[in-house]
């Protein structure tokens, strides 16, 4: 017999999808921790290639951490009643644990490794335990009980990497952050109970496109502080007005390009859904490297603002230029979860991102930010003339087709 206590920790049907004000508290932690990001790789661009590849190897596993974070935690809120004191715990907890975790990150590699990784596992394993314990004897206490198994499986290469040599600590690490996403891509399959994959859950599609979104516009805002920090800190001059003024405008540009149409419509592509968790999956990872792109056009904009002048160093078009390429890619991935097509637009752009990244090593670093301005100009103008007159598409999803359409999990 289901147990109503526990059930109660579950989301009803008239809750409100709109994020809580603790949600939107949740994700301050995320504006500072996204600098951080930005701050180690912008420091790793000074030596050769290699010293440059390895940094980026190093931040992007402990970003793929706190995404994990993030991501999960978005989840529980879309799957649970957020104004339930249990969960709302939950969220500060987890918001504490990502802020030692950003404070950790700048030398996570180094000397901070123990506090990065404690406080990491502190939440991947207490949280479902708590979430668990709350449900009493509900059915649906099997999947935190299933975070809980792999978190633990995961704790393994955590550990030994936090505290053994530091030579091993990157490879540790990266089959530490293989395993949890691997769980949570598997549904966190275990002996005799089989997976619960996120394809089967019933979610609030709103609530959880309200905060694909915001996490969007985090990013975004994280892209504002470096421009602003890195241009105030800089002495005042004709070419650096220019770079402050062409990476804001660049940023609004990749704004505008992301809502046109598509980032409007998610939430209504999740409640037509059949299998709406198979979406919000998909949708997860895409948005994972939307902001990958975001952070890393950041790092670009840091690096031409402080040196506008000579000659474009060959490593910092991995930023200026792969930057809104890995963007402009995701974007067509998203348009295509929406609708089932890519616009021409953003497969144009992406090309001609990528056939120009060799040629912007002639040009100082101020005009490469103009001219993949520019691009991304021509794609934002390509949606407007193309919308233009003509009614909203609606959301026509092919990732959420299949399922059963009950949205439940299997049972335990």
């Amino acid at each position: 017999m289901t147990d109503e206590r526990g059930g109660r920790l579950l989301r009803p049907e008239d809750s409100s999808p709109r994020a809580t004000f603790l949600e939107l508290f949740f994700d301050l932690v995320f504006v500072f921790a996204l600098t951080r990001v930005s701050l180690r790789l912008v420091e790793g661009t000074g030596g050769s290639v290699g010293t440059l590849l390895a940094e980026i190897g190093r931040t992007g596993v402990l970003f793929l951490a706190l995404w994990l974070l993030w991501s999960i935690t978005t989840w529980v809120t879309s799957r649970y009643e957020p104004e339930q004191p249990v969960i709302q715990f939950v969220v500060v907890g987890t918001m504490f644990g990502a802020m030692v975790m950003a404070v950790a990150l700048p030398r996570a590699f180094e000397d901070r490794a123990a506090s990065f990784v404690l406080a990491y596992l502190a939440v991947m394993l207490v949280r479902p335990l708590i979430i668990a314990t709350a449900l009493r004897h509900h059915p649906r206490r099997t999947v935190p009980l299933r975070l809980f198994a792999w978190a633990v499986a995961g704790a393994v290469p955590w550990l030994t990497g936090a505290v053994g040599p530091e030579e091993l600590r990157l490879p540790l690490w990266v089959l530490a952050v293989a395993v949890d996403f691997a769980g949570l891509l598997l549904g966190w399959p275990l002996p005799r109970l089989g997976p619960a994959r996120t394809a089967g859950w019933l979610i609030a599609g709103e609530h959880l496109a309200d905060r694909y979104q915001q996490i969007f516009l985090i990013s975004l805002g994280e892209t504002i502080l470096v421009i602003g920090l890195t241009y105030s800190g800089a002495e005042f001059t004709a070419d650096r007005a220019g770079a402050f003024a062409t990476a804001f405008v660049t940023t609004a540009l990749l704004w505008r390009i992301y809502f046109h149409r598509a980032g409007h419509l998610l939430a209504e592509a999740l409640r037509v859904a059949r299998s709406p968790g198979r979406l919000g999956t998909s949708a997860s990872s895409t948005h994972l490297v939307i902001v990958v792109g975001v952070l890393s056009t950041a790092v670009g904009y840091e690096l031409v603002i402080a040196h506008p002048h000579g000659r474009t160093d060959p490593t910092w078009l991995v930023f200026v230029v792969g930057g809104p390429a890995i963007f402009l890619a995701a974007r067509a991935r998203f348009e295509y979860e929406i609708f089932g097509r890519v616009s021409r637009s953003r497969v144009a752009g992406l090309l001609v991102l990528l056939l120009l990244g060799p040629a912007l090593t002639l040009v100082p670093p101020m005009a490469a930010l103009a001219l993949v301005a520019v691009v991304l100009a021509g794609v934002a103008s390509a949606d407007a003339r193309r919308s233009r007159g003509r009614p909203s598409e609606p959301a026509a999803s092919p990732l959420g087709h299949g399922g059963t359409g009950g949205g439940e999990f299997p049972a335990p």
